[in-house]
């Protein structure tokens, strides 16, 4: 099992594209397994969107036909060395030349392209992968095509595949015509242990049912999942799936993002000094128009607007909090009903509340930095990376204990000062406003604060370990029928 070779297969990779936290994972995970010593290789669609700068240095590997069933498809690979990583773009402008990642609507037919592209890719640029890592609904299909088109060639038989869930709730459900018109697939495979899902073919489920491994981005996800409540219908295959199913926490780029480098801070600090901490708190306040007061909590926000990170549960306590001696820091765009909300606050309480509905990533660094506490009152979290960004800038967590957050974040415990956040276990406002409360409570007293700020700073989230147990995966599925 040694000189492991893997493909991995995603839709988004930071830096070329992005509209979530898959691409951070894309973008961090392979370099730390590289680091490792195994060759692996990233692969995803070349979309118009990529930056030019990258563009430019791609070279391009050669061509070949991918049949769609009745379309025959021209794919282009081109190839990038980034960062010591080498990522391979797939290009066919039917496809991808188009706005906007995802939403389209030959969604299905599109990520079939691109499943069967980049197993034939394997082939023709002489790669004979291990295992093919597939992350999420968009290359869920892939282990079913390995499966049912590739594994009676000799250069595929004795591949495997580990496919990861970022996140359960999205899975890309389409017509069942879809087997005939753009899958190829036999109906052997569509049924209730298969690819079918209410009377539709599902490729979040078909990622589930025919890969080697599977497995969430934390332990406590792995296990919600196989709950009807957090497994989003597909709990009963992920029960039938049991043996196979594996949590492993993400992590983070401890390199980009350095609180002791970090340029787009106003001032810089580590564990040994935090007085820079306070500096952005400080120039935060300014730079956002609030009051500059020390003794005012700030509570930083960064989140998409919707339901699953618990904005109804803000929305119902929200004059409680602002009756505390707090200031929000909002940033993130979403549903209506919320981005409202908040300006609606921002507009009421300007002392007290700044509301910034976009995106804008070097202000995301400085509410990491500048806030004391982040609130993260999620519905459910599969990992979350949220949190490890602010304790990586020394910025508290008060966290529902769901997913990710309930491995990452460990509540404070006064008695023998052991925890490293603030935590509530019930999906109730009340119970989220008394730990905000109590997290309040404690900033108060600096000494104990001062440690928790210096206790997440030394915290380790890096990707080595997560990279690691990723290997232990790959070996693992090489070791199934």
């Amino acid at each position: 099992m040694d000189n492991l070779k893997i493909l991995f297969a995603s839709s988004e990779v930071v830096p070329f594209a992005k509209t979530g936290g898959l691409a951070d994972v894309a973008g961090s995970l392979p370099k730390a397994i590289k680091k490792l010593g195994v060759d692996i290789r990233v692969v995803m669609p070349k979309y118009k969107s990529i930056p030019e700068s990258f563009v430019n240095k791609m070279k391009m590997v050669g061509s070949f036909y991918v049949n769609v069933i009745w379309r025959r498809q021209i794919c282009c690979v081109y190839e990038l060395l980034y960062e010591g990583v080498v990522y391979y773009f797939i290009e066919n402008e039917y496809y991808f030349a188009r706005d906007g990642l995802y939403g389209h609507f030959d969604q299905a037919e599109q990520f079939a392209f691109f499943n069967r592209a980049f197993i034939e890719m394997l082939q023709f640029i002489d790669f004979k992968a291990d295992v093919i890592h597939l992350n999420d609904w968009q290359t869920g299909i892939g282990s079913l095509l390995l499966e049912s088109d590739y594994m009676d060639l000799e250069f595929y038989k004795d591949m495997k595949t580990v496919f990861t869930i970022h996140n359960i709730k999205y899975q890309g459900v389409f017509p069942k015509e879809i087997m005939d018109d753009v899958l190829g697939l036999s109906w052997e495979y569509f049924h209730l242990n298969g690819v079918e899902y209410n009377d539709q073919v599902n490729y979040m489920k078909a990622g589930i049912a025919y890969s080697s491994i599977i497995n969430t981005v934390s332990s406590t996800y792995a296990d919600e999942i196989k709950n009807d409540f957090f497994g989003e219908g597909l709990s009963g295959i992920i029960n039938n799936r049991a043996q196979d199913v594996y949590g492993i926490v993400n992590g983070i780029d401890y390199d980009e993002n350095n609180p002791a480098t970090d340029k787009r801070l106003f001032a810089n600090f580590s564990s040994r000094n935090i007085s820079g901490k306070y500096e952005n708190k400080k120039k935060l306040q300014e730079y956002l128009g609030l009051p500059i007061r020390e003794d005012t909590a700030v509570i930083g926000i960064i989140s998409r607007l919707v339901d699953q990170k618990g904005f109804d549960l803000l929305d119902f306590v929200l004059m409680e909090i602002l009756n505390m001696n707090v200031q929000l820091v909002i940033l993130g765009t979403g549903e209506y009903r919320y981005e409202n909300m908040f300006k609606w606050a921002a507009e009421v309480y300007p002392d007290k509340v700044s509301a910034n509905i976009k995106y804008d990533e070097t202000l995301a660094q400085r509410i990491y930095a500048g806030s004391d506490m982040f609130l993260m009152p999620s519905l459910f979290e599969p990992c979350g990376l949220s949190q490890l960004f602010s304790m990586r800038y020394g910025t508290i967590p008060i966290v529902r204990e769901t997913g990710g957050l309930n491995d990452t974040v460990r509540p404070y415990n006064e008695t023998t000062g052991e925890g490293n956040g603030f935590t509530f276990k019930n999906y109730n406002a009340h119970d989220m406003l008394y730990t905000i409360r109590r997290a309040v409570e404690f900033y108060h007293n600096k000494p104990i604060w001062d440690m928790l700020v210096k206790r997440v700073l030394k915290q380790d989230f890096k990707w080595e370990k997560s990279a690691e147990q990723y290997i232990d995966l790959y070996k693992k599925s090489l070791l199934k029928e």
